[in-house]
Formats: structure tokens, sequence, C-alpha cells
């Protein structure tokens, strides 16, 4: 089993969205989804700069992966089993309008969705190849919940992210999670961006931040600490 952990700069519900019962990693983070397996763990630290204030300490989401598929997979699954995940930007449903099911694959090239990416995020998003699902994780938003100091280690700012170095905090990670005594598939809280978006047009900064996100975290090795985010 393996921990990732990185810094979340950008809680806006679409990456991870945690919305319908599973909370799903489709765009952001490319290495993540390449990498992680099914009962691997992700994490999202919260950041130096969040709309809340300083939360590097804290957990903003925490998600056991309990399902890896293709991309034009999760397409076809969000088509018949999960449409809320299909972004709709008109809806005044901000959950619909963060849907992270953004790339159409029903084509040869894969159709980008009105959605909270542009075409500027293509390369980084599909060079991810891969969706992480879960239906075991606790989703707290702007209602982070900060770690013990005895797992302060996993604590990851800047871009990139951690994932061998935190071999020691693995099990003392799990316990401490499941001991705040949250069910499974739980949301305490909403996006930190929420209440900054107009949910009629897409979250441009986002899109731009996220995609030099993504070509850090695609560049660089783990573990590599940068400037905080």
């Amino acid at each position: 089993m393996t921990l990732y952990s990185y810094c979340l700069p950008y809680d806006d519900g679409a990456a991870p969205n945690p919305f319908w019962g599973v909370c799903t990693l489709a765009i952001c983070k490319p290495r993540i989804r390449l990498s992680a397996t099914i009962g691997d763990w992700v994490v999202g630290m919260g950041s130096v700069n969040s709309p809340i204030g300083d939360i590097s300490d804290k957990v903003v989401y925490a998600m056991r992966v309990t399902q890896k598929m293709t991309m034009e997979d999760y397409d076809w699954f969000t088509r018949s089993k999960l449409p809320r995940k299909i972004p709709l930007m008109r809806s005044a449903d901000p959950r619909k309008h963060c849907g992270d099911s953004i790339y159409d694959f029903s084509v040869p090239t894969p159709l980008l969705r009105p959605s909270v990416h542009g075409e500027g995020n293509r390369s980084t998003d599909l060079s991810g190849g891969f969706v992480l699902l879960s239906t075991h994780f606790f989703y707290f938003g702007d209602k982070p919940v900060a770690l013990p100091n005895a797992l302060l280690g996993i604590v990851k700012q800047g871009q990139g992210h951690r994932s061998q170095s935190n071999a020691p905090y693995v099990a003392d990670f799990v316990r401490w999670i499941h001991g705040l005594g949250y069910p499974p598939a739980t949301l305490i809280g909403d996006p930190q961006l929420w209440s900054q978006l107009d949910l009629q047009a897409s979250c441009g900064p986002c899109a731009v931040g996220r995609k030099q996100e993504a070509e850090a975290d695609l560049a660089e090795p783990d573990d590599l600490l940068r400037h905080p985010c």
C-alpha cells in the first residue's frame, strides 16, 4: 500500500470530485493517476494560500482507491452509471458545474466538453491516462482536519507529490483517518472555492493553475519541494 500526498491549491469540486457517492480524480495529478493502484491512499493537503487561510497542515480529502480505469472507460462509465459526473456548466447546482468527466471519447480524437478546463489543459489531463475512483473516502473541503504531530511528515507543499517517503506513516494515517469517526463516503464540508466561483463560467485561474501544477508534476521526481502553493 502506498500513500500519495500532495498540496491541493485549487479546491473547487472538480479535482477531486467528491460527489454522487464516488470520489474521483480524473483531471490534475497525472503522475498519481498513472501510478496509484487499487488499495493505495491519495491525500490532498491544504495550501498555505487557501481562501480560508493557511491550512498547510490540514487534510482536505483522503481517498482509498477502490477502482481504476482508463479515461476512455470512465467516459463510458459516467454515461451509463454516473451521468451527473458529466459537467453541465449552465446548471445552478455547483456539483454538476464541476463535473470531471470532461472528455468525450465517442470520436477518434476526444472532444473536450464545456467544463472547468480548457484546451490548454488537454495535454496534461490526457497524459494521466487513468481515473482513480473511491467509494471509501473522506472529503473535508472548507472544514479541513489538522494532522496530529506524528503524521506531519506526510505534509506536502509546493508542486509534485510524496509517495515512497510516506511509507513509515501509512498504517498510522489509516488508523487516524478512520479514528475520526466519520463513515466512508462522507462529505464534511464544501469546496473552498465555491464561494468565489461564477458558476456560469469556467474557472479560468483554476484551469491555468492546474495546468502549471500538472506540468511540474510530470517533470519532477517525487518529494522534490518547490515554492509554496
